[in-house]
């Protein structure tokens, strides 16, 4: 079942001499549950598709499609609401809020989307991701892993359709960057869920279903 569908996506910044063109004609589609990597350079467009892919950023042109709807078609609180409901993000900076604790963080999406935690859920994502025992510690108490599990928590806590990750582990050491990523897997996998991932750690690659490269705004799958 398609979740995703990228149809001509382009995306360019500035005019005339300044101009640059971050994405070139992009087209692919995902399928629920799917785990894809997306790899390739520094500035060759990752961050700026999964920024398109998550509606954080407008494209110059093209669509997305999450769930059968064009998200770029929703006026702007629709499209809020849909995004905090069918997106999870992860990214490298852990962006957690330094006065909540372990599950408050987790749960914050919920509260702000006015909804009811499932407290079953909740308990069931801090004993997989081995937070259990630290759901009452601040950020400030726990290692750079263990923040990336409450960011992890926190972007799995509604359920969304799809998890987009840039560089999750771009702040930890390799034993901890293996854990983290293992993790990601197994959360997919268990709540059938789709993640798109952004590494530059070629060692992950074995653990994709498919891969994306992109250079130069161009994307090309490799494989699986």
């Amino acid at each position: 079942m398609e979740i995703l569908r990228v149809e001509s996506l382009s995306k360019t910044y500035g005019e005339g001499e300044t101009r640059v063109v971050a994405l070139r004609d992009v087209s692919f589609s995902v399928s629920k549950g799917e785990f894809v990597l997306v790899v390739g350079p520094s500035g060759s467009g990752k961050t700026t598709l999964l920024n398109l892919i998550g509606a954080l950023d407008t494209p110059t042109s093209g669509r997305v499609f999450i769930d059968g709807r064009d998200i770029f078609t929703m006026k702007e609180e629709e499209l809020s609401v849909f995004r905090r409901r069918n997106i999870g993000f992860v990214f490298q900076a852990y962006n957690l809020v330094p006065e909540l604790n372990v599950e408050e963080n987790i749960i914050l999406p919920l509260l702000l989307d006015y909804k009811k935690p499932d407290r079953q859920y909740i308990d069931e994502l801090l004993d997989l991701l081995g937070l259990s025992d630290r759901k009452r510690h601040l950020p400030n108490q726990l290692s750079g892993g263990q923040q990336q599990r409450v960011a992890i928590g926190r972007a799995l806590a509604s359920r969304p359709a799809i998890i987009l990750a840039d560089e999750p582990t771009g702040n930890l050491d390799s034993k901890n960057s293996r854990e983290i990523v293992n993790l990601m897997k197994l959360s997919v996998e268990k709540y059938k869920q789709t993640l798109i991932m952004i590494t530059h750690n070629p060692n992950f690659a074995a653990l994709a279903d498919r891969i994306f490269n992109v250079e130069d705004g161009i994307v090309t799958e490799l494989g699986g």
